[in-house]
């Protein structure tokens, strides 16, 4: 396409207002040829391009409301590839999950080839827990102590015919993946590295500005990124963007958290300090090295000696936070300043193996916070112990990420885009209406007006509120249990099967599922559960094939993309509050005046968006939203009633299941014919 490079010729010598005119009317172009080359403009669309573009060629950032079916990522995708063409820098996207980058992958071959950008260099990162790692497998291999299940998984991988997770179609569990999984690479030393899609992964990510047109990772790759450039370390990803796009912006605040907290168990830090000492002895030769690091593990043997004593007696799952109590008897400002010490030497060390420090540096400096933390010489953190999969873990992160993504991301450096279908609350002026992420994310910019979803959910969708099922309590919880499932069942049978539930507690789900399957025989569909690991396509694949009843919890709130009457329901089980106890919501309820309203309604309204949107995913969708907690209700009077039903699309909103009924009769919805 000769406008193409005539784009990028004008960029080199003309000035801003004629490559903001050029931008404009190659957009304009584009649009244009979508009948000719098989694609449809979405209501919405076209507009967010121009408003991206405005973006890079201002360079300002830019915060955008894409409501489901506007045809988000081609939106973005157009103005990437137009600032690509003229800068000839990457565009850098970051989703929030791995599904989604590679969806994003294919979205961009199709829209490339269609518009004639005939060679986009394109490559999609993942975190190296995706990965399989030979290196790994073969020392499993070799050892005494494999077990039985993890052996064939380990051959497989040395056999090539693994190479990360997503291969393994039938899934694996967290605990077996995590024995062969890549961890602490080698990088230039592993000799498996020409044959590692883990290695060809991460030198694609650092290429050059003119060896690479779009990097796509998920956005906890991307924060590790910025951590790294933040604290001067090897960067992951390339130095020079032309723009970074953030797709499904409504996650960024718990995906920096997340990567801004650090864990810390028994096993790593021995495996921390062995790592240093190796690095700092291979020079200096010093033995005293070994003797300051048997006392660090000393202390953390009894550090955490105390922590599996308070896990025992005040957790009831795994997956529960409890506040660490106060440490003593333990030489910590000891331990402290022999940690000081290996930061010390780290930082002037000089080696081939530049990598390895750098990620031995880091390590030892999370160490420091942790222990400046348990002797309350840090105020910053938030810390607590949990015991995921039973392996007792303290884990501390930053009170406020805002000022982290203010200096890291929102620098005025490169231009950012945040977009997801659910960035908005109410509110009379655009600011209001962005308000709580804005806050949330330390965010500086241009609010865009928000692009609503072209669907027709007036006529295509009805909501019921159920108004019998008791409020929920936690020493009441079988009755609530009781009284859900019951009503679950009715609306199952309503659709002949066709649901997807969602549940904010795993253990609400695993009741629930119990429930099901001990009386299969009385039900028509069939009933499917999340399965363990990131990937639940197999599983989704199943619940389409039987037009049963999904059972979901955390990722099926978003991503998942089920068009037609393959899915004609979604139930919410319980409006999706966060955990009031939760360290990360006690202090955020803190620093606010009006807890509820200030952070737990906003969270909640975030995530049930997310959830409700599941349902009507294209034009001709037709469907039922069941949400099974009388605390929507009209008769319960709660103060955030009106503000869900604002907030939603949903305007066909009943509490009758007879009403319900007819509706569902007059559309046809769960048909079986």
């Amino acid at each position: 396409m000769n406008w193409l490079n005539e784009l990028y010729k004008k960029n080199q010598r003309e000035p801003q207002k004629e490559i903001e005119r050029s931008m404009v009317n190659a957009i304009f172009r584009i649009y244009d040829r979508f009948p000719r080359i098989g694609l449809r403009e979405r209501i919405g669309q076209q507009d967010m391009s121009l408003d991206i573009a405005d973006a890079y060629i201002h360079g300002h950032h830019a915060m955008i409301e894409a409501g489901v079916g506007i045809g988000k990522s081609f939106a973005y995708l157009i103005p990437s590839l137009l600032t690509n063409q003229m800068s000839q820098k990457p565009v850098i996207i970051a989703t929030s999950s791995i599904q989604l980058s590679e969806q994003i992958h294919k979205d961009l071959r199709i829209i490339g080839s269609r518009l004639g950008f005939s060679t986009v260099r394109s490559v999609v990162g993942k975190g190296m827990g995706q990965y399989a790692c030979r290196s790994r497998a073969a020392e499993l291999i070799r050892s005494d102590d494999l077990s039985p299940s993890v052996s064939p998984l380990a051959q497989r991988i040395l056999d090539y015919e693994i190479d990360e997770r997503a291969d393994i179609k039938a899934g694996v569990s967290d605990a077996e993946w995590s024995h062969v999984s890549v961890n602490d690479c080698k990088f230039e030393r592993c000799q498996h590295k020409n044959a590692c899609l883990f290695y060809d992964m991460r030198a694609k990510l650092n290429a050059k500005a003119h060896e690479i047109d779009f990097i796509i990772v998920n956005q906890d790759l991307l924060i590790r990124d910025l951590m790294k450039k933040k604290e001067g370390t090897k960067s992951i990803i390339s130095e020079q963007p032309a723009l970074i796009i953030i797709d499904e912006a409504h996650n960024l605040e718990a995906k920096v958290r997340d990567a801004r907290t650090l864990e810390f168990t028994y096993r790593g830090i021995c495996r921390v300090l062995d790592t240093t000492v190796q690095l700092l002895t291979k020079q200096t030769g010093d033995k005293e090295l070994f003797s300051q690091s048997n006392f660090i593990k000393k202390c953390a043997r009894h550090i955490f000696k105390q922590i599996n004593v308070d896990l025992l007696h005040h957790t009831k799952q795994d997956n529960d936070r409890i506040k660490v109590s106060e440490i003593i008897g333990i030489p910590l400002n000891q331990a402290l300043s022999d940690l000081k010490d290996f930061s010390l030497r780290l930082s002037i060390l000089t080696s081939r193996h530049e990598r390895e420090i750098d990620d031995a540096f880091e390590a030892i400096n999370g160490l420091i916070a942790l222990i400046h933390v348990l002797i309350e010489k840090e105020d910053n953190y938030l810390s607590w112990a949990s015991s995921p999969l039973g392996v007792a873990t303290i884990s501390i992160c930053p009170k406020d990420i805002s000022q982290f993504l203010k200096y890291a991301l929102f620098n005025d450096k490169v231009p950012v885009i945040l977009t997801s279908a659910t960035l908005c609350q109410g509110g009379d002026t655009l600011e209001e209406q962005y308000s709580y992420l804005t806050h949330s994310l330390g965010y500086r910019g241009e609010f865009m007006d928000r692009k609503s979803s072209p669907f027709d959910y007036t006529n295509h969708a009805m909501m019921y509120i159920s108004n019998n099922v008791p409020y929920y309590d936690h020493d009441q919880r079988e009755n609530y249990l009781e009284a859900a499932y019951k009503e679950l069942v009715e609306l199952c049978n309503l659709t002949h099967g066709r649901t997807i539930v969602l549940f904010s507690a795993k253990e609400d789900m695993k009741y629930i599922h119990q429930k099901l399957t001990s009386r299969g025989s009385e039900n028509t569909w069939a009933v499917h559960v999340q399965k363990e690991g990131s990937s639940q396509d197999s599983v989704i694949a199943e619940f389409r094939k039987s037009k049963g009843v999904l059972l979901g919890t955390g990722v099926f709130w978003e991503g998942v993309n089920i068009e037609g009457s393959d899915l004609s329901q979604i139930i919410i089980f319980r409006l999706p509050f966060p955990v009031p106890s939760d360290p990360v919501y006690e202090y955020k309820a803190s620093v606010t005046k009006n807890p509820f309203m200030e952070v737990f309604v906003p969270d909640m309204l975030l995530r049930l968006r997310q959830g409700t949107g599941r349902l009507i995913r294209s034009e001709t969708d037709l469907g039922i939203l069941s949400i099974l907690d009388s605390r929507l209700s009209a008769a319960a009077k709660k103060s955030y009633r009106e503000q869900v039903l604002d907030t939603l699309p949903f305007k066909n909103v009943t509490e009758s299941l007879e009403v319900l009924e007819k509706f569902v009769q007059k559309k046809g919805i769960g048909r079986t014919d």
